[in-house]
C-alpha cells in the first residue's frame, strides 16, 4: 500500500483522484452480446439512410456498428481488462496508452481513435480506389506524376495509421492498417510491390488469428525506411484477436472482420505475383466467414468482389469458361438488387457493369477480340445511361427536399 497523505493539500489531491461510481457510465456489454452490423435494424439509422435487407423489412446500418467494434471508441476492451475503477482512475490520470508526442500530443485517447478512424476509412472525392469494389486491377505503369504522388500519400497514411494503432494498443486497427498497406502497396507499385504487400497481409492475418504475433515485427511495417534483419528471431507473444485469452475481452466478430479484409487483400497480392491457385484458395476462405451476414448492398459488394476476383484468376490463365461461371454469380448479385424488394438499384447496376468489364477482359485474354469489343461498347452505353438516370434521381431528390423546406 502507498503512503497516506498527511497534509491538507495531499489529502485534497488524494480525494480528487477517487472515482465517484455514481458518475460512471454503464459497464460495457458482454463480448458475446456484441454482434455489430450482423444484426439488421428495424428502422433506418437516419431518415433516408441505410439499405433495406433483401427480402426483409429490416435495414443495414452501413457497417457503423462494425466500425464501432473495430475502433472501440468506448474502450470496452480496456474497461473489461482493467475493471471499472482502475480504468477510470487511469483515464483521469492520463495513464492509458496514447500518442504523447507530435501533433496529436494534446489530443485525448478518444480523439486519437477518431483520427485513426479517419486515417483508415476516410476517402477523398478524387481517390482512385474510392467505392465498395475490392476487385484487383493490374497496374498499367503509365500513371502521371500527380497520381503517383497521391498513391504515395495514401501509403503514408496507412503507415501512420499502423503507428497510431500500435501506440494505442489496438490490435484490430493494426490488422486493418496492415490490410490497407497491402492494398495501397499494390496500387502504388503493382507486381513490384506484391512481395511487400503479401508480407503485410500475412501479418494482418496473424493479428486476426488464434495464435500469437510479434509487435516489434509489425512495427517495422510502419517505418518509412524498412530494414529487415534476416537473423531476427521472432518473439510472438501478443495474443491474436481469435486467441482464447483475447476472446474473454472482445467478440469473435472483431477477428472475423479483420480476417475478411486480410484474406481478400492477401488474395490480391498473390494474384499480383501470378500465384493464381493460391489466390483463389485465399479468396474462397472468406465465404464461410460471410455466411449469415445480411443480404445488403454493403456485404453483397464484398461477395461480388470475391467472385469477380476468383473469375479473374481463371481468366489470367486462359480458362474463360470457368471464369465466366464466377462472373455470372457476380452479375446475379447485382440483378437481385435491381429486381428484388429492398435492393439498391444503383449498386446492383454497378455490380453488373463490374462483372461485365471483367468478362470483357477475359474474352480479350483468350483472343475473342470481337466479342470483347462488342461487350465494352455495351458497357459504355449502359454506363452513360446509368449515370444519366442517377443524376436525374439526385435532381428529383433535391427538388423534393427544397419543396419540403418551402412548405415548412
Amino acid at each position: 500500500m502507498g503512503k497516506k497523505a498527511k497534509s491538507s493539500a495531499g489529502k485534497r489531491k488524494a480525494q480528487e483522484r477517487k472515482i465517484d461510481k455514481a458518475t460512471l457510465p454503464p459497464p460495457p456489454p458482454k463480448p458475446e452480446d456484441e454482434v455489430g452490423s450482423a444484426k439488421p435494424l428495424d428502422k433506418p439509422a437516419l431518415p433516408g439512410s441505410g439499405f433495406k435487407v433483401l427480402g426483409e423489412e429490416r435495414y443495414d446500418d452501413g457497417g457503423v456498428a462494425d466500425l464501432s467494434l473495430l475502433i472501440d471508441l468506448e474502450d470496452s476492451v480496456q474497461r473489461r481488462k482493467r475493471g471499472e475503477n482502475e480504468y477510470f482512475t487511469a483515464l483521469k490520470a492520463d495513464l492509458l496508452p496514447r500518442a504523447t508526442r507530435g501533433p496529436m500530443a494534446k489530443m485525448t485517447r478518444r480523439e486519437q481513435k477518431v483520427s485513426l478512424a479517419q486515417l483508415l476509412f476516410s476517402e477523398d472525392d478524387d481517390c482512385e480506389d474510392k467505392g465498395p469494389s475490392e476487385v484487383y486491377v493490374e497496374q498499367t505503369g503509365d500513371e502521371d506524376s500527380a497520381t503517383l504522388r497521391h498513391r504515395a500519400d495514401r501509403l503514408a497514411q496507412a503507415r501512420a495509421a499502423l503507428r497510431l494503432s500500435l501506440l494505442l494498443r489496438e490490435p484490430a486497427c493494426a490488422s486493418l492498417s496492415l490490410s490497407e498497406l497491402c492494398k495501397r502497396k499494390l496500387t502504388q507499385a503493382g507486381r513490384e510491390g506484391a512481395v511487400d504487400a503479401l508480407r503485410c497481409a500475412d501479418k494482418a492475418l496473424e493479428i486476426a488469428g488464434p495464435g500469437f504475433w510479434d509487435s516489434d515485427e509489425v512495427q517495422l511495417e510502419a517505418e518509412d525506411t524498412q530494414i529487415f534483419d534476416p537473423k531476427y528471431e521472432k518473439n510472438a507473444t501478443s495474443p491474436g484477436l481469435a486467441n482464447p485469452t483475447t476472446l474473454k475481452l472482445l467478440p469473435l466478430r472483431v477477428s472475423q472482420l479483420c480476417m475478411r479484409s486480410a484474406l481478400l487483400q492477401r488474395g490480391n497480392a498473390l494474384a499480383a505475383l501470378g500465384r493464381e491457385d493460391e489466390a483463389r484458395e485465399t479468396y474462397e476462405k472468406v465465404f464461410p466467414i460471410l455466411e449469415g451476414e445480411p443480404r445488403c448492398a454493403r456485404v453483397d459488394w464484398e461477395r461480388h468482389s470475391l467472385h469477380v476476383n476468383i473469375g479473374n484468376t481463371y481468366a489470367r490463365v486462359g480458362n474463360y469458361e470457368k471464369a465466366d461461371e464466377y462472373y455470372k454469380i457476380a452479375e446475379a448479385l447485382g440483378s437481385d438488387h435491381i429486381n428484388e424488394a429492398g435492393g439498391s438499384e444503383d449498386d446492383g447496376r454497378s455490380m453488373i457493369l463490374s462483372a461485365k468489364r471483367s468478362r470483357a477482359f477475359a474474352l480479350k485474354k483468350v483472343g475473342k477480340m470481337e466479342e470483347a469489343k462488342a461487350l465494352m461498347a455495351e458497357i459504355i452505353k449502359q454506363k452513360i445511361a446509368d449515370d444519366a438516370a442517377a443524376a436525374k434521381r439526385k435532381e428529383e431528390e433535391a427538388a423534393a427536399v427544397a419543396e419540403m423546406a418551402n412548405v415548412n
